[in-house]
């Protein structure tokens, strides 16, 4: 059975712009509402999908986070050639480890890690996550039962080296977070099930940002911008970016 994949979006707003990156195994449905209601507040939203992402597992044991690096380099550059210059960036896990590289690597207006992972010790998670993510998949394709735990067991039997690089990446940011001046606002979820919440204390005690925030959200697990308090953090992300000095 054929399935519709995800794509990119770009929701046009208005000169404000925000790059939006969704989380490991996931895709732009991650961080669409978000979006959409950032478009309403008259910002231009753009989320792209990174390679191996928002397709079958198989195609995301092939991809590599230097791929992925690309990918949102790509990303930023989309918005400066549709011809915004100042731009923030809203994360989620994996995208905001990669928002905060991009905040290490180039000047941004702005960065939002949400519940983005600094430690690598939670590959038990993460292989559960993926693992989860597989079986979904292929349920969606009218896979029967033993053919979906056979393959599922063959994904997982060959993913150590996507996990050993995705390591790497956390590691090799989490090293740079210190060299990040742009204004921060690290988001949280107190039921995070994915990562350590450790990491969002990390981040917003190690940027050298000036205007520097950091918010618990109590009655949310990891993926925070689909889950009960969204609206809240809809508004949050906003007020923090109207607090800004735009030109």
């Amino acid at each position: 059975m054929k399935i519709k994949l995800p794509e990119p979006f770009t929701f046009e707003g208005g000169e404000r712009a925000v790059l939006l990156l969704h989380g490991f195994t996931g895709h732009t449905a991650d961080v669409r509402m978000l979006g959409r209601y950032l478009q309403k507040k008259g910002y231009t939203c753009h989320a792209p999908i990174y390679r191996g992402h928002g397709a079958p597992p198989e195609e995301l044991i092939k991809a590599h986070p230097d791929q992925w690096w690309e990918d949102v380099q790509a990303a930023m550059k989309h918005l400066e050639d549709m011809g915004h210059r100042e731009i923030a960036i809203a994360g989620l896990s994996l995208g905001g480890v990669l928002g905060l590289k991009l905040a290490h690597s180039r000047p941004v207006k702005a960065i939002i890690p949400m519940c983005a992972p600094m430690f690598f010790d939670n590959e038990k998670q993460l292989t559960k996550g993926f693992q989860s993510f597989a079986k979904e998949f292929k349920q969606l394709e009218k896979k029967d039962e033993q053919t979906i735990d056979r393959e599922v067991q063959e994904l997982l039997d060959h993913s150590s080296r996507m996990f050993h690089d995705l390591g790497g990446l956390i590691t090799e940011v989490k090293g740079k977070v210190d060299e990040i001046y742009a204004p921060t606002f690290v988001v949280q979820a107190r039921n995070d099930e994915m990562i350590n919440t450790d990491s969002a204390s990390y981040i917003y005690d190690n940027v050298e940002a000036d205007h520097k925030d950091m918010k618990w959200y109590e009655d949310s697990s990891h993926v925070i911008t689909l889950d009960k308090e969204k609206d809240q953090l809809h508004e949050d992300i906003y007020q923090f970016l109207e607090s800004l000095e735009w030109s």
